[in-house]
């Protein structure tokens, strides 16, 4: 059956039916293949994009630029600095302002609501960059980024996220693998499981994927894992947070002890970027000074030949491509 996603929002993956998760994948691997090549499609040209940025990025901000130049869009980037959005002017009304002025809306921020109000008022598709809530874009990627190095079909991979599992890439890891049949742990505390509304989505999703959920805090769930995954414990303004999520989340750190309880020499390790890994930024010293380890991952694993990170990283551009080419392109 033919795909046709133009006219699309891409909000969350759970919009999206397997097929049509499937061909996104596809199509990224397909235009990955083509730069590689040297080959430019030019699938954007005469296309405009905007990204609204209430959050920073580097990644995020890069790929979309790139990814849109590279098929001949222009790009307009705006912070909560330089837009009035729901300052001086209603988020309806910019959104309806930005639709006629745009092809297509990038959103970063904090509330699913705001991305979910942008596509009801702009009239052009709007693509979740980021929300406290989803990520649906870096999912994209980890998959890409997971086909690419576990040679095996994926309704055998089994991926394990340590560490705060109801944060917004745990969940869209549990939406993606709902999906696409991928048999999903999450390793983590107690306090910190997901919310049951989100696991019963998933489960229910996982009824014509055959996709499993296991959660849990015990390390032994770990064994057979094919792909570890970690994110950050505290981003910059959570600093009061830090002492009660080091506490919780210390014992679910991957280190290369805990890699081997995969029991698979074979694992591949992921991390959506930035990373505190050793000691190199001013966060990760002024937090051990004060006594606080806030590595989620050791070097013995993030810098050894298991970390594909900086591949994720590089596939975010594809993946993100892939969105924008199969809801707005010329083809």
């Amino acid at each position: 059956m033919a795909v046709n996603l133009k006219g699309r929002s891409f909000l969350s993956i759970m919009d999206f039916t397997p097929q049509e998760v499937r061909y996104l994948l596809d199509l990224a691997h397909d235009l990955k293949a083509k730069k590689r090549a040297g080959i430019r499609t030019d699938s954007l040209k005469g296309k405009n994009i905007v990204l609204l940025f209430e959050k920073t990025s580097t990644r995020t901000r890069c790929a979309f630029e790139v990814a849109a130049m590279d098929e001949g869009a222009g790009v307009t980037f705006l912070d909560s600095k330089s837009s009035q959005m729901g300052k001086k002017e209603s988020l309806a009304d910019t959104a309806k302002v930005l639709g006629r002025f745009y092809d297509g809306i990038e959103y970063r921020g904090y509330d699913q609501k705001v991305v979910e109000d942008l596509r009801t008022y702009a009239g052009v598709p709007v693509w979740n960059g980021l929300t406290d809530v989803d990520h649906p874009t870096q999912a994209l990627a980890d998959i890409m980024t997971v086909e690419e190095y576990v040679h095996k079909p994926l309704s055998e991979v089994k991926l394990a996220f340590c560490g705060d599992t109801r944060n917004n890439v745990a969940y869209c890891l549990m939406y993606i693998c709902a999906k696409l049949g991928i048999h999903y742990v999450g390793f983590g505390p107690k306090e910190l499981a997901p919310a049951q509304d989100v696991l019963d989505r998933c489960l229910d999703a996982a009824k014509e994927t055959g996709a499993t959920f296991t959660i849990s805090d015990d390390a032994a769930v770990l064994d057979g894992a094919d792909v570890l995954y970690t994110d950050i414990w505290a981003s910059m303004g959570e600093e009061d947070k830090i002492p009660e999520r080091v506490r919780l989340l210390t014992p679910f750190r991957v280190t290369a002890e805990l890699a081997e309880k995969t029991h698979n020499p074979n694992y591949i390790f992921l991390h959506c970027l930035p990373s505190f890994h050793d000691f190199n930024t001013t966060m990760a010293r002024d937090c051990r000074e004060k006594g606080y380890d806030i590595r989620e991952v050791t070097d013995d694993v993030f810098l050894s030949t298991h970390s594909h990170c900086f591949d994720e990283a590089e596939n975010r551009m594809h993946t993100i491509k892939a969105v924008m080419v199969a809801t707005i392109g010329n083809v």
